[in-house]
């Protein structure tokens, strides 16, 4: 496979994106990884929608979000050999000179930030859960996080909210090794020199 964009199996970015992520010419592994967090997260809005129904959130904003978050490892090769962690503040400021509003042009920053940045929204914590559970990672914190503002917004006990929400995070982490192994079909670029 040499176009992750041209797949059948996983939900198309927003259109968009794609103009954006081919204006950075993002390699193919980048956008293979962002098709499959904008995948987990459209099945995550919709998981929520359904068991959240009260709760209100700008489902758009997530699926591009999700489509974008990483746009800042397109500058640089040397993210995807782990080496450089710089990538969601480039992002964030890369969109931004591309001219994406804040409000869309953030999610590159607090997907990677969601512990320290101010001003996080539900729509941060929800691209930033998509990240991580597309490769089937959990991470409590984040969840519990994610679930404060589910309770809050729909008046049900956290604890509740977070069980609830857990259920659905597992099942979206149950095809991860398929997910993995597509993202490896695609080429990673060479580190910078």
């Amino acid at each position: 496979m040499t176009d992750p964009l041209s797949n059948s199996v996983y939900r198309e970015l927003p259109p968009d994106a794609v103009s954006l992520l081919n204006r950075v010419s993002a390699p193919p592994r980048l956008i293979a990884h962002l098709v499959l967090v904008h995948d987990v997260a459209s099945q995550l809005v919709e998981r929520l929608s359904e068991t959240f129904p009260g709760v209100k959130f700008d489902q758009e904003a997530v699926l591009f979000g999700a489509s974008t978050h990483d746009i800042g490892k397109a500058i640089d090769g040397a993210e995807f050999a782990g080496s450089d962690e710089d990538h969601p503040r480039r992002g964030a400021e890369m969109l931004r000179k591309m001219g994406v509003r804040d409000e869309r042009a953030r999610f590159a920053y607090t997907h990677g930030n969601w512990k320290d940045a101010e001003n996080i929204r539900l729509e941060d914590l929800l691209v930033s859960l998509a990240d991580k559970t597309w490769k089937g990672k959990q991470m409590d914190e984040l969840e519990t996080r994610t679930a404060n503002f589910l309770s809050a917004a729909c008046g049900s006990p956290v604890s509740s909210c977070q069980a609830r929400l857990h259920e659905i995070v597992q099942s979206l982490a149950a095809d991860a090794d398929s997910r993995l192994a597509w993202q490896s079909s695609f080429s990673a670029p060479p580190p910078a020199s």
